[in-house]
């Protein structure tokens, strides 16, 4: 099915801030399911497509790992990861719903990227949630600014949250041409 490549917040060494069970983050965070499907211009699925996701902990603030592993790791802290599809086009992620920006009206969202092996690197528009509390109180004017955002409805379940967030390839990409599937 979905695997998983690399995602701090499911116990990897260095995500040693949400794992200790002393931990505020760890005790106070809700759980978010985030899983999707990714196809081509299509519309058919594609497996091997790699989609990397990164976000805010629960107060807003992108936690650096201790020591950082690079660059990347230091700008998009721990809460971040790779999954690679399926054959149905699946992916899936395990983490904890992000918080806003402290001091801002930035709702909160989580940044995607794609990774098509052997052809395109590219960012998507970022997962914003349609029930979050900034959203709802923004005026007309500060929603337009929004508008390069997929807003989903997240479902609250016994478990924490789920989210959807579908992908079509070259979303964003302009001139986008299809690539041919990874050998």
């Amino acid at each position: 099915m979905w695997r998983v490549l690399h995602w701090t917040l499911r116990g990897h060494a260095s995500c040693d801030y949400f794992t200790r069970p002393h931990s505020t983050a760890f005790r106070a965070r809700e759980p978010l399911l985030i899983t999707g499907r990714v196809t081509g211009s299509d519309g058919r699925p594609r497996a091997g497509i790699i989609v990397y996701a990164y976000h805010t902990d629960r107060l807003g603030i992108y936690r650096p790992p201790v020591p950082p592993r690079s660059q990347a790791s230091y700008d998009h802290g721990q809460l971040r990861g790779w999954a690679r599809t399926d054959a149905e086009g699946r992916y899936t992620f395990e983490t904890i719903r992000p918080g806003s920006y402290p001091h801002t009206k930035n709702p909160q969202h989580v940044h995607m990227h794609i990774i098509e092996p052997g052809c395109l690197t590219y960012f998507i528009k970022e997962l914003q949630f349609s029930d979050d509390p900034v959203r709802k109180g923004m005026t007309e004017e500060e929603l337009k600014d929004q508008e390069d955002a997929a807003i989903e409805t997240p479902r609250k379940t016994a478990k924490g949250w789920e989210v959807t967030r579908d992908i079509r390839l070259g979303e964003n990409v302009k001139d986008y041409g299809p690539c041919s599937a990874p050998k």
